[in-house]
C-alpha cells in the first residue's frame, strides 16, 4: 500500500516544491494538489461538507494552478508521483490541457497521475461553459480526446463537446497518465470509472468503505477490465489496524492532508507522520 500527501495549495505558507521535496525525503509515494480556477461569489451550488454556499476553508479561493505547482515539484524531486486531488479538466481547453499534462509527464520521467472530479461547484463550471447536467459526459469526452492526443501519431476526436480533425501533437507522455476519479462511492460513479478511468479517490469522510470497495471491484471484473482498480482513501489520523484492514480489502493508497503553515512546521509534521506510518509498513 502506498502513502501520499495532499497539500491544499494557496498563496501563503509552504510552497508545493518545498513540501513535496520533504515528502519525498520522508518516504511518501505520491504528492497531490487540488484545483479551483475561481469561486463565484454568488452561486447556487452547495458545498458537499457545509451543505450551503459557505466554504469550509478560504483556500478554495486561493488555490494555485495545479499543473504549474506540479511542474515546480518535478524540478526538485526525482521519484515522487505527481498527482491531483482533484483537478477539473473540463474547465480547460482539452487540446492545450493534453499538451500541458504530456509535457509534465515527459519532463518528469512518467510520474503524472490525473486525479479528476466531476465538479461540485456547478456555478464554477457554468462560467467555463460546462452544462451542469452534462458534466460527466464532458469529462468523458475530454479524457478520450486527451488520450487520443497522447497515444496517436495523427489524433482526432468527434464528440458532442470536443471536436478536432487529424492532428499532430508532441511530446507524447512517457506513459499514458492514469486517471483517478474523486467522487462519492456510488454505483453510478463506479460504473463511470469502469468505463472511463483507472481508479477511485474517496471523498473526505468516507471511511467505512468495505462495501463500496467490493462493489467497485465487482463492477471492474464484470466490465472485463484488466488487473484491479486503484483505490485511494483520504485518511485523517493513521491507525495501524485500520490501515492493515484497508490493505487486506484492496485499498492501494492512503493519503493525508498537511497544515497550511510555515515550512518548518510542515516538515516537522511530515516527519512525525512518516514515523507513525512506518509501523504499518512493517
Amino acid at each position: 500500500m502506498k502513502f501520499g500527501i495532499v497539500l491544499f495549495t494557496s498563496d501563503r505558507g509552504i510552497t508545493p516544491a518545498s513540501a513535496a521535496r520533504a515528502a519525498e525525503a520522508n518516504g511518501f509515494d505520491t504528492f497531490y494538489v487540488p484545483e479551483h480556477t475561481h469561486i463565484p461569489v454568488k452561486r447556487d451550488a452547495a458545498h458537499p461538507q457545509t451543505g450551503d454556499a459557505s466554504l469550509p476553508d478560504d483556500r478554495y479561493m486561493r488555490t494555485l494552478d495545479p499543473w504549474v505547482a506540479l511542474a515546480t515539484i518535478a524540478s526538485v524531486t526525482t521519484t515522487i508521483e505527481l498527482s491531483t486531488a482533484v483537478a477539473l479538466p473540463v474547465e480547460h481547453d482539452p487540446i492545450t490541457l493534453a499538451k500541458t499534462i504530456a509535457s509534465l509527464d515527459h519532463l518528469s520521467g512518467g510520474r503524472v497521475t490525473v486525479g479528476a472530479g466531476f465538479g461540485w461547484n456547478t456555478d464554477e463550471l457554468t462560467d467555463h461553459g460546462v452544462p451542469s447536467g452534462k458534466r460527466r459526459t464532458v469529462l468523458r469526452e475530454y479524457l478520450e480526446a486527451m488520450r487520443a492526443l497522447w497515444t496517436q501519431d495523427e489524433a482526432s476526436y468527434d464528440g458532442e463537446f470536443v471536436k478536432f480533425g487529424p492532428s499532430w501533437a508532441w511530446p507524447k507522455p512517457a506513459q499514458v497518465p492514469p486517471v483517478l476519479i474523486g467522487a462519492a462511492g456510488t454505483e453510478k460513479t463506479f460504473a463511470w470509472i469502469v468505463r472511463s478511468a483507472d481508479g477511485w479517490i474517496t471523498t473526505p469522510g468516507e471511511q467505512k468503505i468495505d462495501d463500496r470497495v467490493a462493489l467497485l471491484q465487482k463492477l471492474w471484473r464484470d466490465g472485463n477490465r484488466d488487473g484491479t482498480p486503484r483505490i485511494v482513501v483520504l485518511d485523517g489520523k493513521p491507525d495501524v489496524e485500520r490501515l492493515k484492514h484497508w490493505d487486506s480489502i484492496g485499498v492501494t493508497d492512503v493519503v493525508y492532508g498537511m497544515p497550511d503553515r510555515s515550512e518548518e512546521e510542515v516538515i516537522a509534521y511530515l516527519e512525525r507522520l512518516a514515523a507513525k506510518l512506518a509501523y504499518s509498513r512493517s
